[in-house]
């Protein structure tokens, strides 16, 4: 499907589809594969050669590819405006096979402090037995990124805001830094989806996906992507991925397919509602401040501008000084707002956030606790209702704890 001459929303609904390869229908078949069998020797031959070669070679195994992921792997490649795009069991396994990728024992890493927290356990551990080192970097440090660069620096992993503390990255000053000296850069894009940022035209090699969260929208699957910016790039990447067993299931990805249709209409209203609620949460005596982006107050906000057409539901605010009895109150008192991890479905969520018990080149300043919330599809006046009602137990919290 050409990239040009067609916005967004327009490729969420069409990319990867291809009615006329199948039999008319609108939606691509869910191929339940794994073995595949071969017309000839001569067919096998030319697979074994180029296993990746699906249009010209066929198919060699379900695990390497089939119909179903390529249709995804397709709409989300043209969304991103790269090479080629990956599919995975999850965003973790999409995290996880890029860094193996491209690194190896000897090589060091630069990670964003504000990485999410799965990413920073799996550099600490699995990436650390394997001889890769890892630091970590202030989010905002930008180009000043120059002089954390060692001569086995091989790779700089972004996350841009990251999805706790929400602190923005100047994501093309980073890449332009590692670019001049031949490193490679991987940018953890969830928050933003493919349609609100595009890091591959900003210069990052690699942009990846929990696509858990705003491609399935319905939380009831696991998925991962990983998009490439150049041939050799998504080939190292796809072989690592080939070679690690990683594949995704194909109802998963049919999933993902069917949420990826709704995402530019459900973002829409997850944007507005979240952040009518984020400026309501601002006036809240309660609340020291809302740590989101796209607002005008938030450190942040003239990258946004400048680099992002949008924001998701997910933010964060911090409280003023409460005792935890109160925070409990708050949150085990709320209807609509469900305690759990993840974020992107349909659903509002809230979860308290402990920043400072992981960090280690920045310290996160907050006066109270950090509670992470996500808006879903619910009417914001709703959700703010139920807010009410829970800082009103919260209240009554401190004033029983007090008698």
């Amino acid at each position: 499907m050409p990239r040009t001459g067609r916005r967004d929303p327009t490729i969420v609904t069409h990319a990867g589809r291809a009615p006329r390869e199948n039999k008319g229908f609108v939606n691509p078949p869910v191929y339940h594969a794994s073995t595949v069998l071969f017309p000839s020797m001569a067919a096998m031959r030319r697979c074994e050669a180029d296993p990746f070669n699906t249009q010209e070679n066929g198919y060699n195994y379900g695990r390497l590819g089939t119909p179903t992921s390529e249709a995804l792997e397709d709409a989300v490649n043209t969304l991103e405006q790269g090479y080629g795009t990956i599919s995975v069991s999850s965003g973790l396994a999409a995290i996880s096979t890029a860094l193996l990728a491209v690194l190896e024992a000897g090589d060091h890493l630069l990670v964003t402090d504000s990485a999410y927290f799965p990413t920073r356990k799996f550099c600490d551990g699995p990436l650390r037995r394997f001889g890769v080192e890892t630091t970590y970097y202030p989010p905002e440090i930008g180009a000043g990124i120059a002089e954390m660069i060692r001569p086995n620096t091989r790779a700089i992993f972004l996350e841009a805001p990251g999805s706790m503390t929400f602190e923005m990255q100047d994501v093309p000053a980073i890449a332009q830094v590692a670019a001049a000296r031949d490193i490679l850069t991987l940018i953890d894009n969830t928050w933003a989806t493919p349609l609100f940022f595009k890091p591959l035209t900003h210069g990052v090699d690699i942009s990846l996906h929990a696509a858990t969260k705003y491609i399935v929208g319905h939380a009831d699957a696991m998925l991962g992507t990983m998009s490439c910016r150049t041939a050799e790039t998504w080939r190292k990447v796809k072989m690592t991925a080939v070679q690690l067993g990683q594949c995704a299931g194909p109802d998963d990805i049919y999933l993902g397919i069917r949420g990826l249709r709704s995402m530019s209409a459900r973002l829409r209203q997850h944007q507005e509602a979240g952040l009518t609620v984020a400026r309501w949460l601002q006036g809240r005596p309660e609340v020291d401040r809302v740590l989101h982006p796209a607002l005008p107050e938030d450190p942040g906000h003239a990258l946004w501008q400048r680099d992002f057409s949008g924001a998701c539901g997910l933010f964060a605010m911090v409280l003023k000084p409460v005792p935890d009895i109160a925070v409990d109150a708050f949150i085990d008192n709320l209807a609509l707002f469900g305690l759990g991890a993840s974020w992107g479905g349909y659903e509002s969520l809230i979860l308290p956030g402990y920043p400072n018990r992981f960090r280690t080149a920045t310290r996160f300043a907050g006066p109270g606790p950090l509670i992470r919330l996500h808006i879903g599809l619910e009417d914001p006046a709703d959700l703010m209702a139920d807010l009410d009602a829970g800082f009103g137990h919260m209240a009554r919290a401190i004033a029983d704890a007090a008698a």
